[in-house]
């Protein structure tokens, strides 16, 4: 089958769809939802989020330099869509999502979602006009987490958290594990290699004959 050439537009699907916790120096506070979003920098940790300034939020974000992104779970697909197409002059966003303001740890101004499994407090560091979207470069200050979806080895299970994510129009919950981080280069087990050459483990039977301790 052949391509279809288009013009060009935004095809890079999926992205999170998180909400964006925001506040002036008033303390009147809105909640925006956002896909424009990434991260751009592990150390400092940095991340981004592209806004249309006519947005309700727009000019929260710039008055108090602060915003919250709060990632979203499939739980909270209706109210993500609410914060996204309605807008904060019209209704009070956290009255009608029923979410709880909570204290950032690191912010003056910009509230948490408290039901949002994880809240990532940002300070913007600079403001690029793109276009139909100006884009807030913020460094991340502190984060916080949800600890019903710490393991008992105190690991913070994400994935576990039903995370949500927009593409092309739709919202999705994440499907199966297909693989970990450097699985394809990463070296197999002797158990692993006798499963995928025998079938059933039988080399490391074999090897469990010879050793006494790779096959058990």
């Amino acid at each position: 089958m052949g391509k279809q050439i288009w013009k060009p537009g935004n095809m890079l699907y999926p992205l999170p769809a998180v909400m964006v916790s925001t506040a002036d120096k008033n303390g009147s506070a809105n909640i925006l939802t956002v896909a424009w979003t990434g991260t751009v920098c592990t150390n400092p940790a940095m991340v981004y989020i592209s806004v249309r300034p006519e947005r309700y939020s727009y000019h929260m974000i710039q008055e108090s330099g602060e915003f919250v992104i709060n990632l979203t779970t499939g739980e909270q697909v209706r109210a993500t869509d609410i914060c996204g197409v309605r807008s904060g002059k019209d209704i009070d966003k956290w009255k009608e999502c029923g979410f709880t303001r909570g204290r950032a740890s690191s912010l003056q101004y910009a509230p948490i979602i408290a039901e949002s499994p994880v809240n990532i407090e940002c300070k913007v560091k600079s403001v690029q006009e793109l276009g139909s979207h100006h884009m807030f470069l913020a460094e991340v200050t502190a984060v916080q987490v949800d600890e019903k979806y710490m393991d008992e080895t105190g690991k913070f299970e994400l994935n576990k958290t039903g995370l949500l994510v927009y593409s092309h129009g739709e919202y999705l919950g994440l499907g199966e594990k297909l693989g970990t981080f450097g699985y394809s280069v990463r070296k197999k087990s002797v158990r692993a290699i006798g499963r995928s050459k025998g079938g059933s483990g039988s080399l490391g039977k074999r090897s469990g004959a010879k050793t006494g301790k790779a096959g058990r």
